[in-house]
C-alpha cells in the first residue's frame, strides 16, 4: 500500500511522516514518533488507555485514523512536563493523592482529564467522574483518581482568580 504524507502538529512541533493510510493515531505516535505513553490497551476504543488530546478535546487515538490527524494539533503525555521532566501540576496531583497503581492507565487518565483542569467551569465530583468515565482503570477505585483531578482543578482556578 503506498503510504501517504501527514503534517500535524505533535506536543508543539510541526511533524511530517509517511504513514499507512490505516495506520491509527496511536500507530503513528508510537511508532514514528517514539511516544511511549500511548498505550494499546484494547484497541477498539473502549479502555482509553490511549486517549490524546486533539484540537483541545480527548480523543481514543486507536481508534482514530492517523490521515485524520492532517493539521491538527495533537497533545501526548509528553507534552505536560517541563524541559528539565519535572511533573506537572496534575502529574504531580496523581503522585500525590496515590491515584497511580500499575500506571498502565495513568496517561489516558490525564489526557482525559487536561480539558476539566483547563477549564474555568465548576465541576462536582459526580461531573469529573462522568467526564473520565471513558477510562478505566483495573487497580484501583477511581476516588483517588477524581480527588486528583478535583484538586488540580480547583488549585487552577483559584490561582486565575487571584
Amino acid at each position: 500500500m503506498k503510504k501517504q504524507l501527514i503534517t500535524c502538529t505533535i506536543n508543539g512541533k510541526l511533524r511530517e511522516n509517511y504513514i499507512d493510510p490505516r495506520a491509527s493515531l496511536s500507530d503513528l505516535l508510537r511508532e514514528e514518533e517514539h511516544l511511549q505513553s500511548i498505550k494499546h490497551g484494547c484497541d477498539v476504543g473502549e479502555c482509553g488507555a490511549c486517549t490524546v488530546i486533539v484540537n483541545g478535546e480527548p480523543f481514543n487515538s486507536c481508534i482514530y485514523m492517523a490521515l485524520w490527524a492532517e493539521g491538527k494539533d495533537i497533545r501526548t503525555l509528553e507534552d505536560l512536563s517541563d524541559e528539565k521532566g519535572n511533573l506537572s501540576d496534575i502529574q504531580q496531583s496523581f503522585v500525590d493523592e496515590g491515584a497511580i497503581q500499575c500506571g498502565f492507565c495513568t496517561p489516558g487518565f490525564i489526557m482525559s482529564a487536561l480539558p476539566i483542569i483547563e477549564s474555568d467551569e465548576d465541576f462536582t465530583r459526580e461531573d469529573i467522574r462522568k467526564k473520565l468515565s471513558g477510562n478505566f482503570c483495573r487497580c484501583t477505585g477511581y476516588d483517588t483518581i477524581v480527588t486528583a483531578v478535583e484538586k488540580t482543578h480547583n488549585k487552577r482556578k483559584a490561582e486565575k482568580s487571584k
